[in-house]
């Protein structure tokens, strides 16, 4: 008498029970195919904790960022023109970054609840905005640095 064949989510279960024993298997999963997709959510889920820390990553060097420009301008003599600029752009990377982080932790809340209840759909709309806001900040720094003369820019090469 032959087997039955199994089902390649019963042969993944299998070699996940083998390899972590209990450690992956849901206690409310009770059929095999609740089983073998556990393993998944949890890549799901791991993938949206590290794409957070990206973000937070992201909004800490913007703050770092904003920061550094800020106080660049005391490194500057104050009689130089077109350096009155940096404060404001130094506080606006701040504050972007800070955004960033609130927006970043509602963002994987969001997507926490939609992997649970099996709802999630990729959005492009976050990752165009911020590329234009990261773009427009980007564009105001160099104007920052070329509005400042050239023989201010460098004093320790003249």
């Amino acid at each position: 008498m032959t087997q039955p064949q199994q089902t390649n989510a019963e042969v993944e279960l299998k070699r996940n029970d083998q390899q972590y024993g209990d450690r992956l298997t849901p206690p409310e999963a009770t059929n095999s195919a609740d089983r073998a997709n556990f393993p998944s959510r949890v890549r799901d889920h791991l993938a949206n904790e590290r794409t957070y820390l990206a973000w937070m990553r992201t909004a800490i060097a913007l703050m770092g960022f904003g920061v550094v420009i800020a106080r660049l301008r005391y490194i500057l003599s104050p009689d130089t023109p077109g350096t009155g600029y940096g404060l404001a752009l130094g506080l606006l990377f701040a504050s972007i970054g800070l955004l960033t982080v609130l927006l970043s932790t509602y963002h994987y809340f969001s997507i926490r609840d939609a992997i649970d209840t099996h709802q999630y759909q990729p959005a492009g709309r976050w990752v165009v905005l911020f590329s234009l806001v990261i773009a427009l900040l980007g564009t105001g720094v160099i104007y920052v640095l070329f509005a400042i003369p050239s023989r201010s820019r460098f004093p320790f090469l003249d």
